[in-house]
């Protein structure tokens, strides 16, 4: 992270900020470690993996670098990639459970810790960013979501998605409810009485298809979209 200036969401002068033996909070939505020279997420967000599919994620890595800085990023113990000022932060993918994100400094002169809780919220779940949808009603064939205003196909299918054959599955409206539909967190399309299905075409790994209700429901339905690739009978 490159920035002009420092900014951060407490009063306390800058000097006893970097005294402190814990990261300290920036009003930027990340924390910044007790050397002021490092940093990581506030906290843990949902984002894409190109090969698991949706996972926990956190940044973390130099601020406010100089052109000679330099640090290792290591998670849980084990270090994984060097940052720099032309390359200065890295994603880091967490595992289930607590994690420690470790940015260490020119020579390891310096080491700051982070702490990511990613704990798992319901026996089975493959990661904390997966929705439980035990309480969908599922056949063979198709899945409805316990607000009953819509209905997943449970099987993919395969057709044409661009340039090339990606696995899909069909999303219906199950009545005449307005219906905002994201893949993956990024929004979609819209279901309603003049559109009452959509194909969702699922990327690498697991995928988590909603459709939201205004503030009244959201449904879930998560589908393992394999390597994201097909064969077309």
């Amino acid at each position: 992270m490159k920035l002009k200036e420092l900014s951060f969401s407490t009063s306390l002068p800058f000097v006893l900020l970097m005294a402190l033996s814990t990261a300290v909070w920036a009003i930027t939505g990340v924390q910044v470690g007790p050397s002021g020279k490092t940093y990581a997420s506030a906290e843990l967000q949902c984002a894409l993996n190109p090969t698991t599919g949706m996972a926990p994620m956190v940044q973390a890595g130099l601020y406010n670098p100089k052109k000679s800085s330099s640090a290792t990023v290591s998670l849980n113990g084990t270090s994984f990639t060097t940052v720099s000022f032309l390359s200065p932060d890295t994603n880091v993918w967490l595992a289930n459970g607590t994690n420690t994100v470790m940015v260490s400094l020119n020579k390891k002169t310096q080491e700051d810790t982070y702490s990511f809780d990613a704990t798992l919220t319901y026996t089975g779940q493959p990661n904390v960013c997966i929705p439980d949808t035990s309480l969908n009603a599922r056949t063979a064939e198709l899945e409805y979501a316990v607000s009953g205003k819509s209905y997943a196909t449970v099987t993919p299918g395969c057709a044409w998605n661009g340039v090339r054959p990606q696995p899909y599955v069909n999303l219906f409206d199950n009545g005449t409810y307005l219906l905002n539909v994201s893949i993956n967190n990024v929004p979609l399309t819209q279901l309603s009485a003049s559109r009452p299905h959509t194909p969702v075409f699922l990327s690498p790994g697991w995928n988590v298809i909603s459709a939201a209700n205004a503030g009244f429901s959201t449904d879930y339905y998560v589908r393992d979209g394999g390597d994201g690739t097909c064969t077309l009978p």
